[in-house]
Formats: structure tokens, sequence, C-alpha cells
């Protein structure tokens, strides 16, 4: 068989491997472990490539900015709570892994349900066909309530809730709200007008509701405009929390704030448009840092970062 003039594979000029520089080695796979490991013993074993390189980059951060007091602040979705994790937020506002928390009206709805009554999500579909989908008595005067105690009072939304659940006897073991507001930490709450099960109750007054959705627009300003040197993570919130940081951040930026090395992360079952581009990548190109990406279900990765910044807290 007659061969191509310019293409005789047997003239290929080969090197050795010796001469190669590679990405991994063999030192880099997982050890196995025997049945009395520690969960420190777990984190150590795994491979520091991809995913575990980005949850050790991450659990470095925060405890770097917890150190150096600069912002820690976590954004969250009504999925977070839904999947159980209540009790981990508990803990990072305990153990001051974060500084500030921002999140959804369904991240508020399912932690009032959850502390207040044990039990969140219903049947959406069961709910459409006889209508009696969010038509709830006790969770929507409960946020009716909080709602007008945070235009009274001039304090933020989650604060008002939180106060709303200890007051009626909740558990704050597991909520975010309650435990924030007994530590004094805030939790500004973003309401997508009309998108929650509360807004049809007509319990609610929606005036006071648009007055506090802003001042907890600009609370959460505030904190974004402290963010140099922090750590800014989305965490199941597709659209609103991405859509509102980057709003906050571009005015925070506009006011003369110097936002720089910011450590900004997303976690998500997918990888979503919005927390890619407002949160993860744009911020990081236009102020400097690093981005890390964690795809996965949240019952999942964000107790395994947890154990990551506890096998970093431990070195």
């Amino acid at each position: 068989m007659s061969r191509n003039e310019n293409f005789d594979r047997k003239k290929l000029k080969l090197k050795s491997l010796t001469e190669r520089a590679n990405k991994v080695t063999s030192d880099l796979n997982v050890r196995i472990l025997n049945k009395n490991a520690s969960a420190a013993d777990f984190i150590d074993s795994l491979p520091d490539l991809l995913a575990v390189h980005e949850m050790r980059t991450l659990a470095k951060a925060i405890l770097r900015a917890k150190n150096k007091d600069n912002a820690r602040i976590m954004m969250y979705g009504g999925h977070v709570l839904k999947c159980g994790l209540g009790p981990l937020l508990v803990k990072w506002l305990e153990s001051g892994r974060i500084s500030c928390f921002a999140t959804n009206g369904a991240g508020t709805i399912h932690d009032i349900e959850l502390a207040l009554f044990g039990e969140t999500s219903e049947d959406v579909k069961a709910g459409i066909a006889d209508g009696s989908f969010g038509m709830w008595k006790e969770t929507g005067e409960i946020y009716a309530e909080a709602v007008s105690r945070a235009y009274d009072d001039e304090i933020c939304l989650g604060a008002a809730l939180g106060l709303e659940i200890i007051e009626r006897g909740g558990d704050p073991s597991g909520s975010p709200l309650a435990t924030a507001y007994e530590l004094g930490i805030p939790v500004s709450v973003h309401i997508s007008l009309g998108c929650d099960i509360v807004h049809p109750h007509p319990a609610l007054d929606w005036s006071k509701m648009g007055s506090v959705a802003e001042h907890d627009f600009d609370l959460f300003g505030s904190r974004i405009a402290g963010l140099k040197d922090g750590v800014i993570m989305n965490v199941g919130s597709a659209v609103v929390m991405p859509e509102v940081f980057l709003k906050l951040l571009t005015s925070a930026v506009n006011l003369g704030n110097e936002i720089s090395n910011i450590t900004a992360a997303g976690f998500d079952m997918q990888k979503q448009y919005r927390s890619m581009h407002n949160v993860i990548e744009r911020p990081v190109k236009a102020l400097g840092g690093s981005s890390v990406m964690i795809t996965g279900h949240h019952e999942l990765m964000l107790p395994l970062l947890d154990l990551f910044i506890d096998a970093e807290e431990a070195k």
C-alpha cells in the first residue's frame, strides 16, 4: 500500500516518558482505609484532584477568612433546608464558619415549618388539583406577623422570623433563622413578589413586605461591600440569589468599596447559568480571586465540605 508523502507515521518523532511533565502521579491515589478509620482519615485518604481539590481550596479559604475576620457569606435556596441540612447551617453559624446568611423566600418558609411543626414540603401536584396548594393558615399568619415586626422594628426579615420561631417555642437546633437571631448574625431575605406560598395569604401586607425587602437588600449590600479577601458561596439558588448578588456587588463597587481577592463558590446538582456566571466566574475575573464549583447533591456535598473544614482546622 502506498503512503502519502506528507503523512508517514513511521517518521513520527517519539519521546521518552521520562521527559514528560505529568499532572497525575501515583502518590495521589486514594488510600484504602481500615474499618476503624476516622472521618479525618477519610478526608486525608482522598486524592487531591478535581472536586476534592476544590473542596480543600474552599475549606482553606473559609478558615483563612474566619481567622482574619473577613466576610464568610452563604446564599442558599429552600432545597438546602428540605435536604435536612438546617443543623449543619446552625453548626456553621455557631462555629463562626459563616458570618452572614442570605436566602430567598423558600429558604425561610421551610425553616419556620420545620422548626415549628417538624415537617415541610407539600405535595404540589395534589394541592393544585383541589386548590389547596400553599393555602396553609399557620405558615401565612406567622409570615405576616414577622413581616409586620420587621417593618415596625426596622430589623431584617430573617431576624423577625427567627424571633417568631423562638417565641412560639420552635426548635432552634435545626433552624438557621432562630440560631442567627440568638447569635446576632444577620439573615437577609430576598423576596420575589408573588413567588412564595405565603404571598396570597390575606393577612400579609404587601406594602410592608416591599419595604422590608428593600431594608434587607441594603443590609446584604453592606455585607457584600466588605467582601475583600472573603468568601461568597451560593448553594442551591439557581436564579434569585445570583441575580441579587450581582446587582449588589456592582453597587458596592460603584460606591467605592474595594473588593478583591474573593473566593466564589457554587454548589448545585447541576451547573446553573446564573450561579456560574453571576457568582463564580464574572466577579472573580473582574475583581480577582479564585472560583470553586461543586456539582452534586446538597445532602452529600455540604456535609463533605464540613468534614474538609474540620480536617483543615485540625492541622
